[in-house]
């Protein structure tokens, strides 16, 4: 039986035991929780006497039990959250400089707001992913085949102006991993970056490229990275992304990393346990990261 709420549910946490734990079934299952159902909210309330909200991940999202229970419970953050508020929010306020960040990832729509939040805080603006290749078209430089949002063009120009306004160091790949298709085994070379020649497509960035990163990235305080460098799902094309993992591992910097696909990559790299923090939370630390009010946090008391 799916147990939520109800009188079962209130058995079972009325007469627990000094010590014991109730878990309780996936409130996902129940629609009233992604509606922020207010009904849903008290009757999960009625639970306990204090909300501890220590899921990270789930803290960009106005849910029931994220954001309604606190109507009706004290709530307050746990150890996780703390964690996550500390260095994600003293590296936007108040960084170790000089700051780096490196920003990837297949489109510059989804980071958008990211990178026009970093530039305001930033030193140096590293770009890597298929995000790179909007601003190269951007540019009027050819780039084959690869990943494009011909409609974010003139958003990419209006990124590349403001940094240089902000006396931001945009840095975008010199040297390419190109490859003829999209495919783990496909035919591949390294070209410079405005070498890029039709019927190829970019897929990670070159050694030239790495070198560059490293020389930057090397001379920073703090350093926020989030998103792939390239399609490091292959093996062939992870090197980039790998590099830089592996580089960031060595260095005395506080190195923040971004949850999803930039903790994936780390993890992939075998140096997690040398990053000062991997975020548990993909969607809400590119929330954060973007300047948003996350629902989740903002109602805790002591947030």
């Amino acid at each position: 039986m799916t147990i939520f709420v109800g009188e079962s549910a209130k058995n079972l946490t009325k007469n627990m035991k000094e010590g014991e734990v109730v878990l309780l079934e996936n409130v996902r299952f129940d629609k009233r929780e992604e509606a922020n159902d207010r009904e849903f909210s008290k009757e999960l309330a009625s639970l306990a006497e204090i909300y501890v909200n220590d899921a990270f991940g789930t803290a960009h999202r106005a849910h029931a039990s994220t954001a309604g229970v606190t109507e009706f419970l004290p709530g307050v953050s746990g150890f996780l959250i703390e964690k996550e508020i500390k260095f994600l929010g003293e590296a936007l306020q108040n960084p170790e400089r000089p700051f780096v960040s490196i920003i990837g990832g297949k489109k510059v729509s989804d980071k958008i707001t990211v990178i026009n939040n970093l530039l305001e805080k930033v030193d140096i603006l590293i770009i890597g992913g298929g995000m790179a290749y909007t601003f190269f078209k951007a540019k009027g430089m050819n780039i084959g085949n690869s990943i494009c949002e011909e409609d974010k063009l003139d958003l990419a120009k209006d990124i590349m102006k403001k940094a240089e306004e902000k006396n931001v160091k945009l840095m975008l790949p010199v040297d390419i991993h190109v490859s003829k298709e999209y495919a783990c085994d496909a035919e591949s070379k390294y070209v410079p970056a405005d070498k890029i020649e039709d019927g190829w497509e970019g897929m990670d960035i070159g050694p030239e490229t790495i070198k560059e990163y490293e020389e930057v990235l090397k001379t920073a305080k703090t350093i926020m990275w989030n998103g792939p460098l390239g399609v490091f799902e292959f093996e062939k094309f992870a090197k980039g992304t790998n590099e830089i993992a592996k580089f960031l591992g060595d260095q005395n910097s506080i190195t923040i990393i971004g949850g999803g696909d930039s903790a994936a990559a780390i993890e992939n790299a075998g140096i997690a346990d040398k990053m000062t923090h991997i975020s548990t939370g993909g969607g809400a630390s590119l929330e954060y990261l973007e300047g948003k009010v996350l629902p989740g946090i903002d109602c805790l008391q002591d947030v």
